[in-house]
């Protein structure tokens, strides 16, 4: 058996782009968790909050929550240049088209087997 630790799959948002992202395993199970911790506590406590400052913290941090997916999980993008400069993940969270991004963390979550009420983070 060969196991491929990576995915490949077409954009539906932005056609001709290709994107890589890892798929789930043990150590990148708890990585991610690592890595979500801080800002998943910060949002459920501002999401709690009753001012509007805490809705737009917590807005914020949901971003962030999205950004540190894309950062986790896409291994390679091919198909899209930003400002002229082949896409990296990197630069597809900085400047690329937010639909391509959200359809990637979206892909990546899916492929994390996260339950629908972890995927609203």
């Amino acid at each position: 058996m060969n196991y491929e630790s990576l995915i490949t799959l077409d954009s539906t948002t932005r056609p001709g782009v290709v994107f890589t992202i890892r798929r789930m395993s043990l150590g990148r199970r708890i990585e991610l968790t690592t890595r979500l911790r801080e800002l998943l506590s910060k949002i459920e406590f501002l999401e709690a909050g009753q001012r509007p400052a805490e809705s737009l913290e917590a807005a914020i941090v949901g971003t962030e929550i999205e950004k540190a997916y894309l950062a986790w999980g896409l291994a390679g993008i091919s198909g899209l240049e930003v400002d002229g400069q082949a896409a990296t993940p990197e630069t597809l969270a900085a400047a690329g088209p937010e639909d391509l991004a959200r359809e990637i963390v979206e892909a990546i979550k899916a492929e994390a087997g996260l339950t629908q009420a972890e995927r609203k983070n």
